[in-house]
């Protein structure tokens, strides 16, 4: 059985248990939070729309961090214009603890 949520303007597919990196939430590490679900796959059907509408994904924050830097270059030729800069996108880490359909 699965799940697909969205949360930060992203969406997952999560299964009971497992650690995902959202986009960073305001939570405390070991608070619960709850997901909308967009669909569940049970092993015998699908559900989505009305039939998900009160269904949610309780998962626990495990963590907060930041991703690795990425680097951004700008470069223009002939003018001697270059500029390097770099970025580190804060996440949160959470355990998928239940799936409630």
């Amino acid at each position: 059985m699965y799940a697909i949520i969205a949360t930060g303007g992203k969406q997952y597919k999560v299964a009971e248990g497992d650690i995902i990196n959202v986009e960073k939430l305001n939570a405390e590490e070991g608070s619960e939070v709850a997901f909308d679900v967009i669909m569940i796959n049970n092993d015998s059907e699908v559900l989505c729309g009305e039939a998900v509408a009160n269904s949610t994904v309780k998962a626990s924050v495990v963590k907060e961090g930041k991703a690795k830097k990425v680097i951004v270059y700008k470069y223009k030729r002939k003018t001697g214009y270059h500029k390097k800069n770099g970025h580190r996108q804060p996440y949160t880490q959470v355990k998928i603890e239940s799936i409630n359909a």
